[in-house]
């Protein structure tokens, strides 16, 4: 890389940790500190006009955590997590992230984690770099929460607001009380991780509420339709009806 300095971001909420990181990526003399933000929201904003190379994530923070943060983030710096919690560790490492410091660390650590995303930086072309396709599948469980993105705008779902979801190709439509939002992620990952004693799949395609449904009406031979209290009506198939049995009781 010819000594050419990495743009660097730090994301972290605590002004303590900020310093002491400002401080040991001063003496590396090799990482050039382009921003410092204290929570997700403003950390997004800067990669966005930054583009830096290297981003320093917190995992624990107020309004969206570092893995929400990443799931939304449209760019791909490398990534280095920092954070007190090692229960992250192995989740970070899924998510190949560079390193992983946890705190306290010392200038020799972090020196260590710089020569990594180096390496990283160096051997990526335009097209590679860090790929967060897989972070949406590892998010805590289950969720409490839904994080989207509207054109520049980062919406949090309360879990308790979704009414149903329903499969678009590679995506997911959530259905939700303010309304409704395209996100990438599969039906899958939606039945393993929504409360199991709220949330059924009743088709391939759908996953509702159960709640919000009405009734069910017989539809053809072995099909139902679950009409919900909106009055949409969503395809019931025989594995759902006997799914919603279960749940039900009926």
């Amino acid at each position: 890389m010819d000594m050419k300095m990495i743009k660097a971001v730090i994301i972290e909420d605590e002004e303590p940790a900020r310093k002491i990181l400002r401080y040991y990526l001063e003496r590396t003399g090799s990482v050039e500190i382009c921003a410092e933000c204290s929570d997700g929201f403003s950390g997004l904003k800067a990669i966005s006009e930054i583009k830096p190379d290297l981003v320093f994530l917190d995992i624990q923070m107020p309004k969206l955590n570092g893995f929400e943060m990443l799931e939304v983030l449209q760019e791909k710096p490398e990534i280095i997590f920092t954070t007190a919690y090692d229960q992250y560790a192995i989740k970070a490492f899924e998510l190949n992230a560079v390193d992983y410091l946890m705190k306290p660390f010392s200038q020799e650590r972090l020196e260590e984690a710089i020569k990594k995303a180096i390496k990283r930086i160096e051997n990526r072309s335009q097209e590679a770099g860090t790929h967060y396709s897989q972070l949406i599948e590892r998010l805590p469980s289950p969720l409490t929460r839904v994080v989207v993105r509207k054109g520049s705008e980062i919406n949090i779902i309360p879990v308790d607001q979704i009414k149903y979801i329903e499969a678009q190709d590679d995506y997911v439509m959530v259905y939700y009380a303010g309304g409704k939002a395209l996100k990438q992620q599969t039906m899958k990952y939606f039945e393993e991780n929504l409360p199991g004693n709220a949330f059924v799949r009743i088709h391939r395609s759908y996953i509702v509420r159960v709640g919000e449904i009405r009734k069910l009406e017989p539809y053809s031979k072995d099909n139902y339709v679950a009409i919900l209290y909106s009055g949409e009506k969503l395809p019931v198939s025989r594995s759902g009806y006997r799914r919603l049995k279960e749940e039900l009781n009926f």
